[in-house]
């Protein structure tokens, strides 16, 4: 008997999946992160963008008045946004979230777990138990529903997590409290108007807020997206989906289907979860039961009597991704910057990163440490990794087609994918551990994650990912204690001397040379290498973390 998780392994999706995605709760329609309603056979809607335009007018028109202040004012209050708030609270910037959810209830499945390198994140920032103590540990990777085994990988965290996406927001919601984030919820962002020193940003209700940069995590029909007149080319959709989960008066056929989909048990072991392919990709409206009875009978002869649906959701293959990631002082991140097929279940863990590229780097923008400058480093940075996200998942939606000729290039590249070096690559690429931003030439490490080792120092044993909780940059020295001097940067880099014994080892590179140092930044990639042919410290140390302190 297959449970509901499994049916839906390779069906996850960042804050809701693909940008047309309808879910249908007791009777209410949300779009995939809960900030909007879609239209009927909404595509690239102009309505919202057109109101926008109307609320920045109003805004320009009495810019005069007493505004709310904030540093930074991010719409949406899914996992991005909330990740990106706790990155702005570590680093003590003024942030206030708008959402316009009453709270984190969820209509649909939405996400489903978290993949290795995202575990990974969340221990950097010393709250990854929070999540592995709610959820189950297991092999989650897979590419077109092929397994892909990382437990032989070099990292802490050498497995995925399934865990509900109602659950990791909740967590993350009260990680952000804890940090003293202010929401305002049960509104939204209606529109903004951006000037040299900051951006007015105008709420449902009348209310107004000013701040120094917006920020839109408010999923793919993002009205922040839109009204900055930033271009989302993309695909239309080629394959609709529907899923729901429901009673049926008869026991089914659990099990998953060749073309993707199938039926399985819900948590609850008495419900059931569907996911199934559906013969048109235009809708006029939300999913109805009588949607689902039409999926299931084409796909299995009987709908089994289904009745008394939870919810019911509809998502397609739509791709699309933003042409650019910034516009003056209002930046995207997760899906309101990229959404696609939710296929190998990448999405949330996308935005998740994308959060944590951006958090560190926009706090040192508002607090004058760096140039604004150094936030067009977000959008060369993440663009090419949710570019290749959008690739990989049209790539597994082509592979899952039922006919025979996919089936055949399936098997084929089952086998391939069955070999050491493919599958080392193609897991890598799925759970996000090899992701490496181009910094440059030098040593192997430089751009990629640092490892989690296990250090010694004079105050005992350490491991890296602890150094890492403030979401502050450290410059490790594992040579000569007091080798290294950064007193111009000391006010903002964190100086460690420690030591290490052991193998440095990257997932699909293997063993690399050990540095004698290295410059981690907040997001936990390496910055500078000690190798003496990269890049002199001092460089490195202003390209990312500002000008020398003058004596």
């Amino acid at each position: 008997m297959l449970v509901w998780s499994g049916v839906l392994a390779g069906h996850d999706s960042c804050e809701g999946g693909a940008m047309d995605r309808l879910s249908v709760r007791h009777g209410q329609t949300t779009d995939q992160d809960g900030t909007g309603v879609p239209k009927p056979g909404e595509r690239q809607p102009t309505e919202g963008a057109h109101r926008a335009e109307q609320a920045a007018a109003a805004l320009a028109a009495g810019r005069s008045a007493a505004k709310t202040g904030h540093a930074v004012v991010i719409a949406g209050g899914g996992p991005t946004g909330l990740m990106l708030a706790g990155e702005l609270a570590l680093a003590g910037v003024d942030v206030a979230i708008v959402e316009r959810r009453p709270n984190q209830d969820l209509a649909g499945p939405r996400a489903r777990g978290l993949h290795a390198r995202t575990i990974e994140v969340l221990d950097q920032r010393g709250i990854a138990e929070r999540f592995l103590a709610e959820g189950q540990v297991a092999q989650i990777a897979g590419f077109a529903g092929i397994p892909l085994d990382i437990s032989d990988f070099p990292t802490r965290h050498n497995y995925g997590l399934a865990l509900l996406q109602s659950h990791i927001e909740r967590i993350l919601a009260a990680w952000v409290g804890e940090l003293g984030v202010p929401s305002y919820r049960g509104r939204e962002v209606t529109g903004f108007a951006q000037d040299d020193a900051g951006v007015d940003v105008a709420l449902s209700g009348g209310r107004s807020l000013r701040a120094d940069y917006l920020v839109g995590c408010d999923g793919g029909r993002s009205l922040i997206r839109k009204a900055a007149g930033i271009a989302f080319p993309g695909a239309d959709p080629s394959t609709s989906w529907i899923s729901a989960e429901v009673e049926m008066a008869e026991e089914p056929e659990f099990g998953m289907r060749r073309g993707g989909g199938g039926i399985g048990r819900a948590s609850d072991g008495v419900r059931i979860g569907v996911v199934l392919t559906e013969r048109d990709t235009e809708h006029t409206g939300e999913p109805t039961l009588q949607d689902l009875r039409d999926a299931l009978i084409v796909a299995y002869g009987t709908d089994w009597g289904v009745h008394s649906p939870t919810w019911i959701s509809r998502f397609t293959d739509m791709t699309r991704q933003a042409a650019s990631y910034r516009e003056g002082r209002v930046l995207l991140a997760g899906d309101a910057a990229h959404v696609h097929p939710p296929q190998g279940g990448q999405g949330l863990s996308l935005g998740v990163q994308d959060a944590v590229n951006l958090g560190w780097k926009l706090a040192q923008v508002v607090k004058k440490t760096s140039p604004a400058s150094l936030l067009d480093t977000y959008h060369t940075e993440r663009h090419p990794f949710a570019a290749r996200v959008l690739r990989n998942t049209m790539a597994q939606v082509a592979l899952l087609r039922p006919d025979d000729r996919t089936n055949a290039l399936r098997d084929i590249t089952s086998e391939l994918l069955g070999m050491d070096e493919p599958r080392k690559r193609f897991a890598a690429m799925m759970s996000g551990l090899d992701i490496r931003y181009d910094l440059g030439a030098g040593h192997p490490l430089l751009g990629h994650r640092m490892p989690d080792l296990d250090l010694g120092t004079a105050t005992g044993p350490l491991r890296v990912y602890t150094l890492l909780h403030e979401a502050l940059p450290v410059l490790l020295n594992l040579g000569a204690p007091g080798g290294l001097d950064i007193a111009p940067w000391a006010d903002r880099v964190r100086l460690i001397d420690a030591n290490y014994a052991g193998r440095w080892e990257l997932p699909v590179l293997g063993a690399v040379a050990a540095p004698a140092a290295v410059l981690i930044r907040p997001d936990g990639y390496v910055a500078w290498v000690d190798d003496r042919t990269g890049p002199v410290l001092a460089d490195a140390l202003t390209t990312w973390f500002g000008p020398p302190t003058a004596a």
